[in-house]
């Protein structure tokens, strides 16, 4: 029988959109558990009135990322950190963690600062679980599921391709873009920076960033429709750890609503998604004087140099959707300073903001490719979730929620893994996507 691990005290750092699902799961489980739960927070009124109805179980502190003294404190006095800080936050929480004897979970991809500490990890019994959100997370459970459901029957995967996005519900689609904000819009603007990397037919592909929106192809999802799919981060990565290594092709890829993809591409065309500098007294200029500062110079109106500036990339569906964010009319800057891709960043998250009773959407779908018994097969294996609203999103639930359960199971003794650890193996991935169905969280799986 295994041991049961009595862990009473909980540290979750940062209670910010992605965290709602999980906070709330947590702490409707703290009593049956025996835990305690503190949530730190530089909002700490906002944690205050989620916790509301546990004050026996939970507490709130404000939280200063920076504040070394103070972080060190609160880990040192937890036993088990969840960690929902931006990703590169987490490096520095982690180390504190293992030092402190802590354990620590995020819903963000393994970095080389968690790997730096996975030896040290092991040796003190100690899980670094990562990667176990949405994607990544949900995906590696419900692709391993199959990917070993078919490799048991004796099956041989010869393709693999996994899509996801987090987009706008079709109730809540009101503008030209399809698309709102459901999590960091940091991570939006800056999406598909570096270089794609994946295997199609037996051979390397790699797609700069400056092809990335223009290179993608089409995905249908039974009941949804069409979705754009372009190709995302290293996908060659995941080969071996998924057991793959006889695979033709391996892609992961991110969804968007028809037409996202081409339209965002001037954004990237022109420069104005770059991150690595900054623009001085940028709230004594407009949207259109930044769009023109972009643009070659001429004579003409701001408007007729990007339209020959992008030639036939840029089209009437194109300019609705940029005439829809304000670009040509004049819109006033109102950051003092920042680079153009936090500029733009403010812009949209007032143009894509997740109005009062908004839902967002969640769409995944793995497809696979394989060889049984001689015979060849095609599985395609989906999943739509559709949020509650601008608070209770989609995003938040899909996040959270694997995150959440993983925690309790491994609390609980349901599993014994230490070190750096994804839902890569069935001990994680089997009672995490078990209790998600019980929560409407389902992959509909059909042969194609």
């Amino acid at each position: 029988m295994r041991r049961i691990y009595i862990m009473s005290k909980l540290l979750i750092i940062g209670a910010g959109r992605s965290s709602s699902s999980l906070i709330d799961y947590l702490l409707s489980n703290a009593k049956a558990q025996s835990w305690h739960i503190t949530i730190a927070d530089a909002n700490k009124a906002a944690v205050e009135s989620k916790i509301s109805q546990y004050k026996d179980v939970a507490a709130a502190v404000e939280f200063d990322v920076n504040n070394a003294q103070l972080r060190e404190e609160l880990i040192k006095n937890s036993d088990f950190v969840v960690s929902m800080l931006p990703a590169f936050m987490h490096g520095d929480v982690a180390r504190d963690c293992v030092r402190l004897g802590k354990h620590i979970a995020t819903a963000s991809y393994v970095s080389q600062d968690m790997k730096d500490l996975d030896v040290e990890a092991k040796q003190k019994n100690l899980i670094l679980l990562n990667e176990c959100g949405l994607d990544p997370g949900i995906d590696h459970a419900s692709a391993m599921k199959v990917i070993h459901e078919i490799q048991d029957k004796g099956g041989k995967i010869t393709s693999f391709k996994s899509f996801c996005g987090g987009l706008v519900a079709p109730e809540s689609n009101d503008n030209p873009w399809g698309y709102k904000f459901s999590w960091n819009p940091r991570n939006v603007i800056l999406a598909g920076q570096g270089t794609a990397q994946f295997i199609e037919e037996g051979k390397l592909k790699f797609i700069p960033y400056n092809r990335v929106y223009t290179q993608i192809e089409t995905i249908e999802v039974e009941g949804y429709g069409k979705f754009d799919a372009y190709a995302n981060r290293d996908s060659i990565g995941y080969k071996e750890p998924y057991g793959l290594n006889d695979a033709q092709t391996m892609l992961r890829g991110t969804l968007r609503f028809p037409g996202y993809c081409k339209a965002w591409n001037v954004f990237v065309k022109l420069g104005l998604t770059d991150d690595s500098y900054k623009i001085k007294n940028a709230n004594t200029l407009t949207y259109t004087d930044l769009l023109s500062s972009f643009l070659p110079k001429g004579t003409a109106s701001v408007k007729e140099k990007l339209v020959a500036f992008m030639g036939t990339e840029l089209d009437a569906e194109v300019m609705t959707k940029l005439e829809y964010l304000e670009l040509f009319s004049n819109k006033a800057i109102t950051l003092k300073e920042g680079s153009p891709a936090e500029l733009l960043q403010n812009l949209l998250e007032e143009k894509w903001l997740l109005k009062a009773g908004d839902k967002d959407m969640i769409v995944m779908q793995h497809q696979f490719e394989y060889e049984l018994k001689g015979a060849k097969h095609k599985l395609n294996s989906s999943l739509v979730v559709i949020g509650d609203d601008e608070v209770h999103t989609a995003m938040a639930k899909t996040v959270g929620l694997p995150l959440a359960i993983t925690i309790k199971n491994f609390l609980t003794g349901k599993f014994k893994l230490y070190g750096v650890q994804i839902p890569l193996v069935k001990e994680i991935y089997e009672p995490m996507l078990s209790e998600l169905e019980s929560l409407n969280i389902i992959f509909s799986e059909k042969e194609v």
